[in-house]
């Protein structure tokens, strides 16, 4: 795919200064500059010359700007010689810079962000990259929506970014180390050092090679200000990690005869639909999960509204006929939540027809999944969770200080619990790992599940970065010419993954109860490999840079908040709004500030004032911190608006 598939492509590269085509490129197509190359998307224009590249998507509405800058004396030298060059009399106010990892060849990184308002719905973002004397600067502007939608092409152009000449470092012959005593003693001091850097309260992490459990343990807390420590027993949110598991629940049924991947989801749940009947007629149970099919992220209406454990799964259905696709079958990895538990409750409805579908679910899950792979204390209760041995969510208050997080709000996505509700350990994770690696067979010989179906969830569906797909609720990635697959789970409080290499026989699993977490799950694999295979040591500069710019990130927000929020804004607002989207707003005024609930859960709020002259306000509890509230007035009444990456939804007063 990322090879030159025509002569007009293989002339325009060899021709040194002279501009790129304007047309779209029709695969993915190395560029160079003077001092760097990378690599333009497919369907994305290109223009410029060997000095100054600009590459946008199909949308129009987002340019990737990649300048090489000589001379400059440093980072923000660079940087403002780009800006200048490239887009003269450009004043946006900088809020932030932080300097990167050194990694890829370059031996500088540092990234500034500039403020924007909430209207504009736009990223603006510099990236300055060094190599001996020389700079390369990338400027990033454009629409959040194209950001959000093409993510994932995005992000190939972005990761290839390298130095001149520079050759990428490859694995490829290199026999692996098993994972011993003192391969295990450095993984274990990588996290706790990580732990510290990024304050996250509680780790817990499992090791498998060629079939043994190697190491299964805990670092940490279970909760902040108790003794109690995490172990490999603790149960934690393992948020979209549930995806793999439902969809490997799906390929069992395969197995079973009954449905194949490639029937048409209207014959195996004639009630499906999406926004439009083109678009549910052309939707097979294999897009339920490929993270292919064009729809959107639409979570806001979950995480708004109020729903609760009490919410019916039928809720996904309704969610989904009002969903239609903004890209292409194919054509760019967007991830949506609610097809995912479309596909795991079709298939507890296939098992069980006679129960309503969120009891069948769970029900299949647990007959398919969770007991032929001896997972005991894995669960899709939250009472059951909470009852035993569990770790606490935790995120940072408006001030970057570890708090208790806001984790009722995870409770919103219960009603589609196939793409994220389960509580797991790092002793049963390890043990679904264990299944990938041996490819359907247990650890008894006998055969689980064919390899074959197994092995349909990791075929390539859309593209996902460098050398990254999607499959079926599984990620692959090659890391220096090695082929490992994994997934990431994230809710409020929670953050993880899980990581098979089948090359090396060796699998691991990573739960953290921290929000900053997430910034240890790629170094994670990282270090992992480094140790594998004798690897340059980039894992733990990565953490550092990490930790820097969250901290910074931080501070540049408070910043511009005022918490508890300005009493003049407060006592404007309408006390009820109501959003036929999101449901309500109710806002209380008290001595400690403003707050609103939805009718399950209360939020605190701060004000900020915006570039553009309008106000904010914007959520300021752990867990919840930064989404934005836009006060306004529509046909003489008040109202918020709040956008996410491709939707805008509007509050209106109500008595």
């Amino acid at each position: 795919m990322r090879t030159l598939s025509t002569i007009f492509c293989l002339i325009a590269l060899a021709a040194a200064g002279a501009a790129t085509a304007q047309t779209p490129a029709t695969t993915d197509t190395p560029i160079s500059l003077a001092n760097a190359t990378f690599t333009q998307p497919m369907a994305w224009t290109a223009k410029g010359d060997k000095t100054a590249i600009v590459l946008t998507p199909p949308e129009k509405d987002l340019e990737l700007t990649f300048v090489d800058v000589p001379n400059a004396t440093g980072a923000d030298n660079a940087v403002a010689a780009a800006w200048s060059r490239q887009y003269p009399g450009f004043a946006r106010e900088l809020e932030v810079s932080v300097p990167g990892a050194a990694r890829e060849g370059w031996e500088e990184q540092k990234s500034f962000i500039y403020r924007t308002s909430p209207a504009e719905h736009q990223q603006v973002r510099a990236i300055a990259f060094r190599k001996g004397s020389k700079w390369t600067v990338l400027l990033i502007q454009g629409s959040v929506a194209t950001f959000e939608k093409r993510g994932g092409t995005l992000a190939l152009a972005l990761a290839s970014l390298r130095p001149a000449g520079y050759t990428r470092e490859s694995f490829a012959g290199r026999t692996p180390h098993p994972l011993d005593a003192k391969s295990i003693e450095a993984l274990k001091q990588f996290l706790s050092a990580s732990m510290q850097q990024l304050d996250v309260a509680g780790v817990s992490f499992a090791l498998l090679d060629h079939g043994h459990l190697v190491y299964a343990g805990g670092l940490g807390v279970k909760e902040l200000g108790k003794p109690d420590k995490v172990d490999a027993d603790t149960l934690f949110r393992i948020a979209s990690n549930t995806k793999g598991m439902s969809t490997l629940m799906l390929a069992k049924l395969v197995d079973e005869g009954r449905f194949s991947w490639n029937d048409k989801v209207t014959k195996v749940y004639p009630s499906f639909r999406l926004g439009s009947d083109t678009t549910t007629a052309s939707v097979e149970m294999r897009h339920l999960v490929c993270a292919c099919t064009g729809l959107p992220r639409r979570d806001f209406p979950d995480i708004l509204s109020g729903t609760s454990l009490t919410t019916p799964a039928s809720l996904t259905f309704e969610h989904l006929a009002q969903t239609e696709p903004t890209s292409k079958f194919g054509e760019t990895f967007q991830y949506n939540n609610l097809m995912a538990a479309a596909a795991g409750y079709i298939g507890g409805h296939v098992a069980h027809p006679e129960l309503e579908i969120g009891a069948a679910y769970d029900k299949t899950m647990q007959e398919k999944v969770f007991t032929p792979l001896g997972m005991k204390s894995t669960t899709l209760s939250l009472h059951k969770a909470l009852a035993g041995n569990h770790a606490s969510g935790h995120a940072a208050d408006i001030d970057g200080h570890l708090s208790l997080a806001l984790v009722q709000v995870n409770d919103a996505f219960n009603f589609e619990r196939p793409a994220g509700a389960a509580w797991s350990s790092a002793v049963d994770v390890i043990k679904y790992v264990d299944n990938e690696l041996r490819e359907g067979v247990l650890p008894t010989g006998e055969r689980y599940i064919t390899a074959a179906n197994l092995l349909a969830r990791r075929q390539p569906n859309v593209p996902l970065g460098e050398d990254g797909f999607y499959g079926m609720g599984l990620m692959g990635q090659k890391t220096a010419d090695v082929q490992w697959y994994h997934h990431g789970g994230d809710l409020i409080g929670y953050h993880s993954d899980l990581y098979f290499i089948p090359g090396a026989q060796v699998g691991a699993v990573l739960l953290t109860n921290t929000d900053s977490g997430a910034a240890m799950r790629g170094p994670f694999i990282r270090r992992l490999l480094e140790l594998l295979y004798d690897g340059k040591p980039e894992a733990e500069e990565t953490v550092k840079a990490s930790a820097a710019a969250i901290k910074a990130a931080v501070i540049a927000e408070r910043k511009q908040l005022v918490y508890p929020a300005d009493p003049k804004v407060a006592s404007g607002l309408a006390s009820r709004y109501t959003s036929e989207d999101l449901g309500s707003m109710v806002f209380t005024r008290s001595p400690r500030g403003l707050s609103g609930s939805n009718g399950v859960w209360r939020i605190n709020f701060a004000t900020k004032a915006n570039p553009d002259g309008t106000v904010s306000l914007v959520t300021a509890s752990p867990g919840l911190t930064g989404l934005e509230f836009v006060v306004a007035n529509e046909a003489g009444k008040r109202a918020l608006v709040v956008r996410d990456g491709q939707h805008v939804y509007r509050y209106t007063e109500t008595q």
